[in-house]
C-alpha cells in the first residue's frame, strides 16, 4: 500500500475563457504528499493552488489526471474517504451571537461526535480562555483557529488548508503557524496552501511549489534548499582560518565580516582548523530562503503564461 495520503498525475484543470478560448489552471500536475508533518503547497496568488484543492475535495471536476486519497481513487471513492479529511477552505459559517465552544457543541452533535472532542479541539488549537466569548468578538485569528477545531471535531488524519494566515496580523500569523506545527507533530498530515514562503518554511518539513499550474519542484525543504551544506565559522582568527581551509581543498568566503564555507561533514571543517591549531567559537549551518529559491525557480516563468493559459 502506498504510503502517500494524497496522489495526483496529470492533473489539469481547464476553464472556457470569455474569449472563447480555454484558460488551463493546472497543468498535468504531479502531486505526492507523504503520510506525517506538514506539507507546503507553495506558489503565487493564481498558480492552481486552490482550484487542485477544489478537485480534491470533490468541489471541481478536472479535465483529466488521476486523484488518489489515502491510495482511494477520487472522487469515485470519495465517500469512503471524506470521513479522513479536514478542511478550512473558504470562509467558516459561524453563530456569530454564539460563543465559540456553543457553536463547536453544535458541529459535533450535527456530525455524531462526542462531546469531549470540543475540549480536546479547543486546547490543541490554543481557545483556552477565549472559548466562552461570542464568535463575533473574535479576531480574524480566532475565527481561523476556531475554524481549525471545527475540522479536529472529526479526528481528520489530513487537513488541508488553504491559505489560513491571509489577512492576519504578525500576532494572529504565529499563533496559526504554532498550530499547524502542533498538529503535524501530532500525527496529522496537514497539506498547507500558502503564498507566504518564508512564513511557511517555519513549519514545513516538506514542500510542493508550483507556478503557473506547473510543477516545479518537490521535497523536503532540507532537499529543496540543499541545507546543511553551507557554514558559518567563527574563530578567533578568520583570516588564518580562511587559509587554513583554502589549502585543504574548501573555497572560504568572507561575506559580511563572516566567514562562510561549504562542506559535506562539519566535522571535516572542525578536524583540518583543530589539527591547524585554530579553535572553532562557533559553526552555524546557514538557512537557505525558500522565498529566494522560488523566485530562481520561476525566472522566466511568466514570460509563457498568456500562452500556456490562452489555447485557441
Amino acid at each position: 500500500m502506498s504510503d502517500l495520503v494524497i496522489e495526483t498525475t496529470g492533473l489539469r484543470k481547464e476553464f472556457r475563457s470569455l474569449r472563447g478560448g480555454l484558460r488551463v489552471a493546472v497543468h498535468n500536475l504531479d502531486l505526492a504528499v507523504p503520510a506525517g508533518g506538514v506539507h507546503g503547497f507553495l506558489g503565487p496568488n493564481g498558480s492552481g493552488k486552490t482550484t487542485t484543492i477544489r478537485m480534491l475535495l470533490g468541489l471541481a471536476r478536472p479535465t483529466r489526471g488521476t486523484m488518489k486519497l489515502f491510495g482511494q481513487p477520487v472522487p469515485r471513492h470519495l465517500p469512503q474517504v471524506i470521513g479522513r479529511v479536514g478542511a478550512v477552505v473558504e470562509s467558516p459559517k459561524f453563530s456569530p451571537n454564539f460563543t465559540g465552544r456553543r457553536n463547536l457543541q453544535l458541529l459535533a452533535g450535527a456530525i455524531g461526535a462526542p462531546a469531549g472532542r470540543v475540549d480536546a479541539a479547543i486546547e490543541t488549537v490554543k481557545l483556552i480562555g477565549r472559548e466562552k466569548d461570542r464568535y463575533k468578538s473574535y479576531s480574524l485569528g480566532m475565527k481561523q483557529r476556531l475554524a481549525i477545531a471545527a475540522t479536529l471535531l472529526k479526528q481528520p488524519d489530513l487537513l488541508i488548508l488553504d491559505e489560513p494566515t491571509n489577512g492576519l496580523d504578525p500576532a494572529g500569523i504565529r499563533e496559526i503557524r504554532e498550530t499547524i506545527r502542533d498538529l503535524g507533530d501530532s500525527g496529522v498530515t496537514v497539506l498547507l496552501s500558502s503564498h507566504i514562503l518564508a512564513e511557511v518554511q517555519q513549519v514545513c518539513t516538506s514542500a510542493t511549489i508550483i507556478g503557473n499550474g506547473r510543477l516545479l519542484a518537490s521535497g523536503t525543504v532540507d532537499e529543496l534548499l540543499g541545507m546543511g551544506t553551507s557554514y558559518r565559522v567563527s574563530v578567533p582568527d578568520p583570516t588564518a582560518a580562511a587559509h587554513v581551509l583554502a589549502r585543504a581543498g574548501f573555497a572560504p568566503a568572507a561575506i559580511d565580516g563572516e566567514l562562510h564555507v561549504d562542506a559535506d561533514r562539519p566535522a571535516d571543517l572542525t578536524r583540518v582548523l583543530g589539527e591547524a591549531g585554530i579553535w572553532l567559537t562557533e559553526l552555524t549551518p546557514l538557512r537557505a530562503d525558500l522565498e529566494a529559491y522560488f523566485l530562481q525557480l520561476t525566472e522566466g516563468e511568466q514570460l509563457g503564461q498568456d500562452a500556456e493559459e490562452a489555447v485557441a
